[in-house]
């Protein structure tokens, strides 16, 4: 799968399944394909925008979202709650709850989500903004995109730790380069992961 994985910046990627999937769109180029399926993670500017969602959508396309971000897209959304899973053609989309455990940006009344996607008989986990908390060291996952800036969501350290409790095959850095975080964040967490004995790769911005 990992061949179908994009990453597009900050939290956002585009999986081509099929079906195709982006994962919190931001700030995209125009020359992106639509979307049969978009995951919003919550309701943040930098994660849920609905000026990249709108272009992105087609007649056929499931938007799904928590209930904040839902309200502010504008259109017919699948509202998700942590805990619930969805079928949409033959995808499987599990929510887990995100929030922060030392900090107050991502409260966990809020209902924010990350997602695991069962596609191809391979599970993906796109963590969202959280920090490590017990939900996300539950996650069964074969990929796992994790967030390493700190500031807003977990350390270098803590996803790092994170993907020793998840045991993935590979493990992928995300949320740095924008808002928080550098490509220095990345590549400590790559070099934390190899010592735990996880494959970590850093994906080129497309």
């Amino acid at each position: 799968m990992l061949d179908k994985i994009h990453w597009l910046g900050h939290d956002s990627y585009r999986i081509d399944g099929p079906p195709i999937i982006y994962i919190d769109p931001w700030e995209l180029a125009q020359h992106t394909p639509k979307a049969d399926i978009i995951l919003v993670t919550h309701d943040h500017y930098d994660h849920c925008c609905p000026d990249d969602v709108r272009p992105l959508s087609g007649p056929n396309t499931v938007v799904i979202a928590p209930a904040s971000a839902a309200a502010k897209l504008g259109r017919a959304t699948r509202i998700i709650a942590p805990g619930q899973r969805l079928i949409i053609s033959g995808v499987s989309i599990e929510a887990v709850a995100a929030y922060n455990t030392n900090k107050d940006f991502h409260p966990r009344k809020a209902g924010h989500v990350g997602y695991v996607i069962t596609l191809g008989g391979q599970r993906l986990y796109h963590a969202g903004d959280t920090d490590l908390t017990p939900e996300v060291g539950q996650v069964k996952a074969d990929i796992a995109l994790l967030p390493v800036s700190g500031v807003y969501v977990m350390t270098a350290d803590e996803a790092a730790k994170a993907a020793t409790e998840i045991r993935p095959k590979v493990a992928i850095p995300m949320h740095y380069g924008k808002i928080a975080g550098e490509a220095a964040d990345a590549d400590r967490f790559r070099d934390l992961c190899a010592q735990a004995g996880i494959e970590a790769r850093i994906l080129k911005k497309e």
